[in-house]
């Protein structure tokens, strides 16, 4: 075997033009699972310095799953720059650009004067993409730059020479325009490394020598075959690309950027050991969402870099259980419960061995201080090994009552749950007590520490009114008062007939526009012709302050004299700006007969489940 640890001097690389395309049939022999291949070459690690983290939650983030709204983008650009982007750790985030909300959503990102991370965009290796780019300022920009045979010849059309001299072109344009062109190496990990892709690097080396500006390289893994084995072979090895790039083309490693995909369960690591071995930059999404398997988890880069680098300042980590609130809370995305750092178990234990310890000190089975570092607070789950003590924590936590409010294991309410728990595993019980079982027996023998049916209720609405009247308010017909608003509002009331009175006003509170849901109440409410002044009314004046939703407290209707909801939103325009306040007065006992339906269209036919 071979040592590799000396950065040698780049070699010339020329094309290697063939009629067929390498398909590396023996690794990839599709009807079976790849192979991974050795020649017993291994590398010595030669960690990137500077090692950084590339975000690219708004590009391939969105590919996976709904767009992102231009404010839900904006606040996840502020949790990035809160994350890590103050200590520059999380550099850089790119975004698509083709649609009108993709414009506007780079508008009100750049309007932010972040310095980290930075937008870049991102567009398909043809002319009218990259104009598109200059007309929007941008001063960098990622470019497909598809390498295997399998796009080349299978996708494009192409013959190898054809691709190179396209892409080195197109790059050259880019300077020329003040751009600094990212070439993204797609599927690398299925390409001739030293046939086309170090020939190619090193054309965009000299294109970068000729200009005085960057030409940065990501390196894409977009199957995610990349290993990261000590002596595996190309194309498949990770620190062997990375390497081919540095040391035989000649590439600077904070020009090289390694983005992966979870098909095979390796895109962290492979992330990880491309740092190790000279790249600079790991590409990564919020919780992991991309294409397929998803892309590198973002905060688990995080963590990772601060392990390998001692750098406890880089981030704030704390960030990412803000980060798993709002995509729970506002995306209603449900994290599953077990995911690293972000899922409401990842740090709970069943075993009662682990309980015990846990109870005595938590550093025993916990991988940190979780509440600290994370804001995450260690959960049990119970036994008949954990005690009266385990039970105390246990509410003191899962209901995350303030330091004011804990039980002591003493309480008595505390010694009648763990008898019922310690009845069940003398009448043979085998299993831990699921969190749904112990709320049930909490709420049984401690009610006052649970929220009252009215306030759950409100609850319930307000979650109704996130997903219901949030989406209304966007609906175009809206920002112009007439019959197409009076018919947008006739429409949804039918949907949605636990409504009683839903109504839009302009910014200066003025009527425009209401649906009675019951015609027998029409009469009462011609009290409230249009024009009528709300200005004075709360579920009006919030909207108005602060652009974001506002739920009333339960109150008598005086027109109907039914128990009601008022929720409310701002109506706004393409700008974000107020046009006007929609509000919707919600009767409960409706509410109340149809709770279940609604609970699975909020939450998805599992809405009780644990």
């Amino acid at each position: 075997m071979s040592i590799l640890h000396q950065k040698r001097s780049p070699k010339i690389f020329s094309l290697e033009e063939t009629e067929k395309p390498q398909l590396f049939r023996e690794v990839f022999p599709y009807t079976s699972i790849s192979r991974t291949d050795f020649d017993d070459v291994l590398m010595v690690p030669r960690p990137a310095e500077p090692m950084f983290i590339t975000d690219t939650t708004f590009r391939d983030g969105q590919q996976a799953r709904p767009p992102y709204t231009v404010k839900q983008i904006a606040r996840m650009f502020d949790l990035l720059h809160k994350l890590g982007g103050k200590s520059g750790l999380i550099r850089a985030s790119e975004f698509f650009m083709y649609s009108p909300k993709d414009r506007k959503a780079i508008e009100v990102c750049r309007a932010r004067g972040y310095r980290f991370p930075r937008v870049t965009g991102w567009i398909r290796a043809n002319r009218d993409d990259l104009k598109l780019a200059r007309d929007m300022e941008f001063d960098e920009v990622g470019m497909l730059t598809s390498v295997s045979d399998y796009h080349i010849f299978l996708k494009l059309g192409k013959t190898r020479r054809q691709a190179l001299e396209d892409y080195v072109a197109l790059a050259a344009q880019a300077l020329e325009w003040g751009i600094v062109p990212r070439c993204h190496f797609e599927d690398i990990t299925r390409a001739d490394i030293h046939g086309f892709c170090l020939p190619l690097a090193q054309r965009l080396m000299e294109l970068s020598r000729q200009s005085a500006m960057p030409v940065k390289i990501r390196l894409c893994d977009t199957m995610g075959y990349g290993v990261p084995y000590h002596g595996a072979a190309l194309p498949r090895s990770v620190q062997r690309i990375v390497r081919a790039f540095t040391d035989d083309a000649g590439v600077p490693g904070e020009w090289l950027e390694w983005h992966g995909h979870n098909d095979f369960h390796k895109v962290l690591v492979n992330g990880v050991t491309a740092w190790l071995h000279g790249c600079s930059a790991v590409n990564g999404t919020l919780l992991g969402f991309g294409e397929r398997t998803g892309n590198t988890p973002l905060e688990a880069l995080v963590i990772e870099y601060i392990s390998l680098t001692g750098d406890d300042g880089a981030a704030d980590t704390t960030v990412i259980n803000e980060i798993a609130e709002y995509f729970e809370k506002e995306l209603d995305y449900r994290i599953p419960a077990n995911y690293p750092f972000a899922g409401q178990d990842f740090n709970a234990t069943s075993a009662g061995v682990h309980v015990d310890g846990l109870a005595k000190n938590e550093e025993i089975y916990n991988i940190f201080d979780t509440k600290t570092l994370l804001g995450r607070p260690v959960p049990i789950i119970i036994t008949d090994k954990s005690g009266r003590a385990g039970v105390a924590y246990w509410i003191n936590t899962a209901l995350k009552l303030p330091e004011e409010r804990h039980v002591s294991k003493k309480h008595p309410a505390v010694g009648e749950i763990y008898a019922r728990i310690m009845k069940a595993y003398e009448d043979g019980r085998s299993t831990s007590f699921s969190n749904k079982e112990m709320n049930a027996l909490v709420q049984r023998y401690m009610p006052e520490l649970f929220v009252t049916e009215f306030e759950q209720i409100k609850r319930l609405a307000g979650e109704l009114a996130a997903h219901l009247l949030v989406r209304l308010s966007q609906e175009p017909a809206l920002l112009h008062a007439g019959k197409d608003a009076c018919a947008c509002l006739d429409q949804f009331v039918r949907s949605y007939p636990f409504i009683q009175y839903i109504y839009l006003t302009d910014t200066r509170g003025k009527l425009q526009c209401a649906t009675i849901t019951d015609p027998a109440y029409r009469e009462k409410y011609e009290a409230l012709p249009l024009g009528y002044d709300f200005s004075n009314r709360e579920w009006f004046q919030v909207p108005m302050k602060t652009g974001d939703l506002h739920i009333m407290d339960v109150y008598q209707s005086q027109f109907t004299r039914q128990l009601i909801i008022t929720v409310s939103c701002a109506v706004t325009d393409a700008q974000d700006a107020i046009v006007g306040v929609i509000g919707a007065d919600i009767q409960l006992e409706q509410l109340l007969r149809r709770a279940q339906a609604l609970k699975e269209e909020v939450h998805g036919p599992e809405a009780d489940e644990e």
